[in-house]
């Protein structure tokens, strides 16, 4: 009898570590789905933004924007965008200076002539750069800009609409699929921008240890 009992008592006991390892199972089971909802809703939230596009989609591959955020995908993307408007203007200036075109008239009282300086990030630090002072003017201007201009004041019609009810050529007259295609183009245009003087400044520090590039439209980087 005594051993039927310790018998019964093993199996109940079996059965109950069954029960407990299926339940957990099941919770595990339960959270993990959960999970993978709550990410695929994350993904789902942003995947429509302008510039989610072939042949990446959406792409935030350290996720940035994982917890859905809305409040800080738009500041991502104010940020993008500005940053991708710099350099469009730094890669322009690139081209027009490495053309050989310069302001006309002398950089100071010394009589340095504008074209006097190199191109590139070597105007600004290096032995052959232009006067601190003028550095010193160039920020300041920056700072200016960043601080009175470019900014939206009036609430824009979107993220990094700076016209604040003054500045218009034509936009309010086309139509929302016409908007959305020039934004988008600036946005794309933006990111190349930034990769490529990102490429010009990696391809200027190559000129150090004699390694020269020949690039199209830019040029040799001397």
């Amino acid at each position: 009898v005594r051993g039927s009992l310790c018998g019964c008592c093993n199996i109940v006991v079996l059965k109950m570590k069954s029960v407990i390892a299926a339940s957990l199972v099941a919770s595990a089971a339960g959270f993990a789905s959960l999970k993978r909802v709550t990410r695929s809703t994350t993904l789902n939230a942003f995947e429509d933004e302008l510039g989610a596009q072939p042949p990446l989609g959406f792409f935030d591959p350290i996720g940035l924007v994982s917890d859905g955020d809305q409040e800080k995908f738009d500041r991502l993307r104010y940020v993008e965008i500005k940053h991708g408007r710099i350099c469009q203007l730094g890669f322009l200036g690139q081209i027009v200076t490495r053309a050989g075109i310069h302001l006309p008239g002398d950089i100071d009282f010394s009589g340095d002539s504008f074209d006097s300086y190199p191109n590139g990030i070597a105007a600004l630090f290096g032995p052959d750069a232009i006067p601190s002072a003028g550095l010193l003017q160039i920020a300041a201007f920056i700072g200016f800009l960043e601080l009175a201009v470019m900014k939206d004041i009036t609430g824009g019609e979107f993220v990094g609409d700076f016209r604040n009810d003054y500045i218009d050529f034509g936009w309010d007259s086309l139509d929302e699929e016409a908007k959305l295609q020039k934004r988008a183009i600036e946005l794309n245009n933006g990111r190349a921008a930034q990769l490529g003087l990102l490429g010009l400044m990696v391809h200027e520090k190559l000129n150090e240890i004699d390694m020269v590039a020949d690039l199209p439209i830019i040029g040799a980087l001397s």
